[in-house]
């Protein structure tokens, strides 16, 4: 998150708080994981207000090391897993399945990617011009490819649902992440994780009217 830690830790607790509204929303099994995001989101964006408060002190070095991997946890691997996931759980046209599945599956190839990444090779987070940068030194010939793909999976399921307030998500999400690479590229991964975070609320409205057309049927 830009800004602060005290700017993290309100989000962190408002969307939190959002995503127990959400679960308590749940209405069908295949909803949950829909319904947990928000909650998911709000703990990411505390774990990144202890990085804000441990970056400037050597002597919480662990502490920093442990919520920075945290943070990157939620963002590199769990996203591109259990955006699609969710989607998937909740469609119910058999034919819309079928691409969702293959995205879940590219989703998963890049949480595994990430996963390899983050046990071998460093991380050097660092505060600049009001933001936390994740410097790493992860594979740069694949960079490109593999962020392309983590768009694809984390994106364009909302646009293949079949439930039509998806679309609406999926577009803000993508809006989010385009200014998000134009105004702050080099904070990429921090500042967009924030947007999205605050985005994850309208999950609260997309599961009322979903479950508000269940009852009328």
């Amino acid at each position: 998150m830009c800004f602060s830690a005290g700017a993290s830790f309100i989000s962190g607790a408002i969307i939190s708080s959002v995503g127990v509204a959400c679960i308590a929303k749940v209405k069908k099994p295949t909803q949950v994981v829909f319904a947990i995001i928000p909650l998911l989101f709000g703990v990411q964006q505390i774990t990144e207000g202890v990085v804000w408060l441990a970056l400037p002190s050597p002597d919480l070095e662990i502490l920093q090391k442990f919520a920075t991997y945290a943070f990157l946890l939620f963002a590199q691997i769990i996203w591109p897993t259990i955006i699609p996931l969710s989607v998937l759980n909740m469609e119910e046209n058999q034919k819309r399945k079928k691409p969702l599945k293959i995205l879940l599956f590219t989703g998963m190839a890049v949480s595994l990617y990430f996963t390899f990444c983050l046990l071998f090779f460093n991380v050097y987070p660092q505060i600049k011009s009001y933001h936390i940068i994740y410097a790493t030194d992860f594979p740069q010939a694949l960079k490109h490819v593999v962020f392309s793909f983590y768009l694809i999976a984390t994106i364009t399921p909302f646009f293949i649902s079949s439930n039509r307030r998806m679309y609406y998500f999926g577009s803000l999400m993508f809006l989010s992440c385009a200014v998000t690479a134009i105004v702050y590229f080099e904070h990429l991964t921090s500042v967009w994780c924030f947007f999205a975070a605050l985005l994850s609320v309208t999950i609260l409205f997309i599961l009322r009217s979903t479950n508000k057309k269940l009852k009328l049927e």
